[in-house]
This record gives C-alpha cells, sequence and structure tokens, in this order.
C-alpha cells in the first residue's frame, strides 16, 4: 500500500505545481498589464479646427481665434496653448495653468511661460480657456490677443498655434495663421 500512496503523492504534487505557476503567472500578467494600460493612454482626438488672426490695430486687433470643430471634449486644465511667432517678432510664448480664472480673465505672469507676447488688458482672453467651466468641446472657440507692444504682427506675416494636450504631450491642434 506504501507504493500506491506515493504514487498518488506525486501526482498530487505535479497538479499543485501547475496550479501554483497557473496563478503566478496570472497575478503577474495583471499587474504588468495595468500597468501598461495606465501609460499608454492616448491623447484626445481633434478631427477638425480652424483659425484665424486679425491683424493689429490699436485695441481691436492681434485676436487669435481658435475653433475646435470636431472631435472630443478637450478640458483646458490638461492643455497649454504654444504660439511660436519667431517668423513674425522672433519671439514665441506659451499660455500654462489653464483655464485662466476671476472676474476678467487675463493671461498675467501666472499663465504665461517663455516670452509674454499675449495682452494683459481687459477681456484679452475668453473662451474655454478663460470660463470656469474650462471645457472645450466641438463648436467652441478660443480667442487670445496678442499685445502689439512686444510682437507687432503685420499683414502676411505667420505665426503657428499648437494646442498641446499636456498628460499625453500630443499636439491635438497645430494651426499655421497669416496676419490679414
Amino acid at each position: 500500500m506504501v507504493s500506491s500512496l506515493r504514487a498518488v503523492s506525486s501526482v498530487i504534487a505535479t497538479i499543485l505545481m501547475v496550479a501554483i505557476v497557473v496563478v503566478l503567472a496570472a497575478t503577474i500578467s495583471a499587474f504588468a498589464l495595468g500597468f501598461a494600460d495606465e501609460a499608454i493612454q492616448p491623447a484626445p482626438i481633434v478631427g477638425q479646427s480652424s483659425g484665424e488672426l486679425v491683424t493689429q490695430d490699436g485695441n481691436a486687433g492681434g485676436k487669435v481665434r481658435i475653433t475646435h470643430i470636431a472631435g472630443d471634449t478637450l478640458s483646458a486644465s490638461n492643455l497649454e496653448i504654444a504660439v511660436n511667432a519667431r517668423e513674425a517678432c522672433g519671439k514665441s510664448g506659451r499660455l500654462v495653468n489653464l483655464p485662466a480664472s476671476g472676474g476678467d480673465p487675463v493671461p498675467t505672469s501666472e499663465y504665461v511661460r517663455g516670452d509674454d507676447i499675449f495682452d494683459n488688458s481687459y477681456n484679452s482672453v475668453s473662451g474655454p480657456i478663460g470660463e470656469a467651466d474650462g471645457q472645450w468641446q466641438a463648436g467652441e472657440t478660443v480667442t487670445f490677443r496678442l499685445a502689439s507692444s512686444e510682437c507687432e504682427l503685420n499683414s502676411g506675416e505667420r505665426i503657428t498655434v499648437r494646442v498641446v494636450h499636456m498628460p499625453t504631450n500630443s499636439v491635438v491642434i497645430e494651426q499655421p495663421l497669416t496676419v490679414i
């Protein structure tokens, strides 16, 4: 009888070893796949956008308007707006820490990185980057003004506006604009 118990013991031991390996493999793969899902989150998709840059004319011009035409809703708190005006005036700046808060949101030093080419006057920022809800949905327009004293723009000069989704470091909107 002793020999029959040994045969059963070796079969049970083999089954237990296989079960332990399967459980360990499942646990390790669950952790590995879980971390991979968190690391590879896709950026929001903006299917189409349009832009406009109005010629500077005293207090009425220098406005940049970017319209989100189609795609995912963008949270302003996850965005930076980079303006490259190196061809026009040799400067570039970014709007950060959005949405700008307060009764009259203006791009003060709290919201600007790089060259401060943004107008800090009344009503110089509007749309989802200057409003409380901070959600930029399809059909909405973001407007900000470039200061003529910091970056004079003449007809025919070009700037490029990039909207960057910071959690993924992806450019979701890239809009080259020509001064009209």
